[in-house]
């Protein structure tokens, strides 16, 4: 709907008036504020606003989101194409190529043309309240995008520069596995490496390891990772060293990009990349990893919302399509109206 005004959104911060959009990110060390999402596979979107005000996000207007029916989602891959690809990331662990790969599939079902993805941003709000929820509507330049994302995958203050990779979920902190917490210290490494790149020599420090944090439906491994940028580095050279997240492609990072590519079917879009704002002139950002994320596909006519899990030499392949299960089940119901259905919770 190309009449659906720009607009972002970020927790209780809502951005209107929108001046200009890029693809240079060098833009985000300039001026103004910034709502700025990177596609996985590299696609920049930094769109500048003039309107930045504090404003609650909106209660759910009864009938203002109609999404999917629960039953019309299909996925880029299905249980027996996952769990083969499971296996075959086994096999490329056990020859030495790679030791954790982080599998996703897309799902997609069809959405009536004229629903305002922010609507969903509101019902989101209420179902699956998120750290990182936030709406970027860009119809003009295809940008649709609601999130529910719990992950931090850069904030910036100054010079100082933190990333919080999440690895390892479960139902329950009990259902949490040895192999959860070996998965998170080895991203925790290579987003160290990362970040060791673009930041001044001993200043890359871990504040937080394995930290298990609550959130709706499930638990996840927190950890928190610090340092400070070299003088000559900004937003280009920040990216350009951590993305796409360590935490959604694996490690080492460079043959978890390639065997990605080769097993995975669909592109993950904003899903897995980055999404939030900067501020350019107070000198402070957040862009969260693009998960817990739906975006509208106006030219296929549908919504999409990615699942995905991290695959190591441990991994049982049907307990790794659970998950993906369990990171989907929430918010699908939610976006397909369930939440509302129900008066307030969740069936």
């Amino acid at each position: 709907m190309h009449d659906l005004p720009p607009l972002a959104r970020f927790g209780d911060r809502v951005a209107t008036g929108l001046i200009d959009v890029t693809s240079d990110p060098a833009a985000l060390d300039s001026t103004g504020f910034w709502a700025v999402c990177a596609d996985y596979e590299g696609r920049l979107t930094c769109a500048r606003f003039d309107d930045v005000r504090e404003e609650p996000v909106p209660a759910p207007v009864p009938g203002g989101w109609r999404g999917p029916a629960a039953a019309d989602w299909t996925s880029s891959l299905d249980r027996a194409a996952y769990t083969a690809g499971v296996r075959r990331i086994r096999e490329r662990i056990a020859t030495g190529e790679v030791y954790q790969v982080n599998l996703c599939r897309v799902l997609s079902a069809p959405v009536a043309p004229g629903v305002d993805v922010d609507a969903l941003t509101a019902v989101l709000a209420r179902g699956n309240p998120a750290p990182y929820a936030g709406t970027i509507r860009l119809p003009g330049h295809g940008v649709e995008i609601a999130t529910a994302s719990p992950e931090l995958f850069l904030r910036r203050a100054g010079r100082v520069v933190e990333s919080g990779p999440i690895k390892g979920t479960g139902r329950t902190e009990a259902d949490l596995l040895e192999k959860d917490h070996a998965e998170n210290v080895m991203i925790v490494d290579l987003v160290r490496n990362d970040l060791g790149r673009v930041c001044t020599t001993g200043s890359v420090t871990v504040p937080d390891l394995c930290v298990v944090e609550k959130h709706p439906g499930l638990v996840h491994l927190v950890s928190m990772v610090r340092g400070e940028l070299l003088p000559d580095a900004g937003w280009p050279q920040l990216l350009a060293a951590a993305f796409p997240a360590g935490s959604i492609t694996g490690a080492p990072k460079s043959s978890a990009l390639r065997i990605i590519d080769a097993l995975e079917t669909a592109p993950r879009g904003p899903y897995c990349g980055g999404i939030g704002w900067v501020d350019a002139d107070r000198g402070v950002g957040e862009l969260a990893v693009g998960i817990r994320t739906f975006w509208i596909d106006r030219a296929e006519g549908v919504l999409r919302f990615g699942a995905g899990a991290g695959i190591t030499w441990g991994s049982d392949p049907d307990r790794e399509w659970r998950e993906t299960e369990l990171k989907a089940a929430r918010l699908l119901a939610v976006a397909s109206g369930a939440y509302e259905e129900s008066g307030g919770t969740l069936t």
